[in-house]
């Protein structure tokens, strides 16, 4: 029990320190952010004025739309634009500590892992990374102009002219762009789930059909708009990010079983 106690309390003091280099690391980006808090905002636009739009020719083109040029961002109390600042400055902090944060997380499970299989740590980082940058760069490139365009243009006739305030428009970008960069970590979930033997490849490509349904309706909660084209620019993604995590999953499992059967 004693023993058990202090297992506990170290895990609990291993964990506590982990954290705390995380948010160091927060307060870090955050301050540097801070300082470029204006000009990330005026990126935070491209999504209301730009559409996407794909052309065999010329591929995939951005242009303005002009439905929302008259778009105007209002802040309705005294602090609200000092507010918006700190919500893109803490975002966009916490992005850049990303790489960070999954360090902090792989050191943090790492002594409960073989010798062999602590070496890929840079592998994870840069994976986790990665994919939850496509995700926040997907969402910001593809996602966001369709939702806006749907959203700001659905119905609106001479009578209605779209005018935002700046704190909720913020907040919907942000929530969405978060979103989206965790859903891309799906196949660091499964890898690491399979490898822990919580589940199998097996099960997974079993359960296939499942998987695709609740990817639809995944998509249908998380992404902003109701239209069935958004819903599947989210579904399409995490279908094909679920396969991606089944077939890495066999293969890391694939080297395992060699390296156990050839140490016996």
């Amino acid at each position: 029990m004693e023993e058990q106690k202090m297992s506990l309390i170290g895990h609990l003091s291993e964990l506590r320190k982990r954290i705390v280099i995380c948010l160091v690391a927060l307060l870090i980006a955050f301050v540097l952010t801070f300082s470029f808090s204006e000009y990330i905002f005026k990126l935070l636009l491209f999504p209301l004025n730009y559409t996407p739009q794909f052309s065999i020719k010329e591929g995939l083109l951005f242009v303005p739309e002009q439905k929302l040029q008259n778009t105007k961002l209002v802040f309705l109390g005294p602090a609200e634009a000092f507010w918006m600042n700190m919500k893109i400055a803490l975002v966009s902090g916490f992005i850049l500590t990303i790489p960070v944060i999954f360090y902090q997380l792989w050191q943090f499970i790492s002594p409960g892992l073989y010798s062999h299989e602590k070496k890929y740590v840079l592998p994870f980082v840069l994976t986790a990374t990665g994919l939850f940058l496509i995700g926040v760069t997907f969402c910001y490139l593809i996602v966001l102009p369709f939702a806006m365009s749907f959203l700001l243009t659905y119905k609106v006739g001479d009578f209605l002219m779209p005018m935002l305030s700046v704190g909720l428009y913020i907040d919907f970008l942000l929530k969405f762009l978060l979103a989206f960069g965790f859903v891309f970590e799906l196949p660091v979930l499964i890898v690491i789930t399979t490898r822990m033997g919580l589940i199998t490849p097996q099960t997974l490509k079993k359960y296939r059909r499942l998987a695709v349904i609740l990817a639809f309706v995944a998509a249908a909660i998380i992404t902003p708009t109701p239209d069935a084209f958004n819903q599947t620019l989210m579904a399409i993604p995490m279908i094909i990010l679920y396969e991606l995590g089944i077939w890495v999953s066999i293969i890391l499992n694939k080297k395992k079983d060699q390296k156990n059967g050839g140490s016996e």
